[in-house]
């Protein structure tokens, strides 16, 4: 069979999804959030990747006064999952608000998955976080025949936002590495430029009509 590739339906649901999505003034007052910028935490749709991976990431907001940090939680895991991570910490949970979440904020840290191909889209600068045993990073270069996890990089080919994949992370870099993604940091401009590059080998919106067209055009 010869292989067509007419795009990808993520670019269908973001386009659908901004055309009725509340302003940034509604999502902030309905999720009783401040003014400050957002950094978007997405810490997988798992339980277990919560678990593994939502702690990191909260560590990584405790220096970064001048920003709120959102969990977008799923809304197939109880809200008391996230928050017993979370207790006594100044970090908000939205649920089911995910796109609005990732829409409004400067920037976002994310587990590995269709999620940081999503971020992309949507051009939030981006960074992937992943936690692995310790076995894992000594296994990796022999099991893992790419050298990238996420989406964005493996589209890409190359290094476009950076993964913290370890089993113990060094909070010091990746408190840096989020400071260089947001406004007025090193590496943003670079990353939004990679994205629109992204973006147009993904392909516009009207993937799914696409598909159906190259379907019955096959058939006939």
């Amino acid at each position: 069979i010869e292989p067509v590739f007419c795009g990808n339906p993520l670019c269908d649901s973001i386009a659908q999804y901004k055309l009725q999505m509340a302003s940034r003034e509604e999502f902030l007052r309905e999720n009783n959030l401040d003014d400050r910028p957002i950094v978007a935490l997405l810490a997988g749709s798992r339980r277990s990747e919560i678990k593994d991976n939502l702690a990191d990431m909260v560590a990584i907001s405790r220096n970064f006064p001048n920003y709120q940090f959102v969990v977008a939680a799923v809304p197939w895991l109880e809200r008391e999952l996230y928050e017993k991570i979370l207790q006594g910490l100044a970090v908000k949970v939205v649920c089911n608000r995910t796109y609005d979440a990732l829409i409004y904020a400067e920037a976002a840290i994310v587990t590995s998955g269709t999620a940081t191909l999503e971020t992309a889209l949507m051009n939030t600068p981006e960074i992937v976080l992943y936690h692995v045993p310790k076995i894992y990073e000594w296994l990796r270069p022999i099991v893992l025949k790419i050298p990238y996890i996420s989406l964005v990089n493996i589209n890409m080919n190359r290094e476009v936002v950076r993964e913290l994949v370890c089993a113990k992370l060094d909070i010091e870099d990746a408190e840096a590495e989020l400071r260089s993604i947001l406004i007025g940091g090193a590496k943003r401009e670079k990353m939004l430029a990679d994205f629109a590059e992204l973006s147009a080998i993904i392909g516009d919106s009207g993937a799914s009509d696409r598909f159906a067209k190259d379907i019955v055009n096959s058939l006939r």
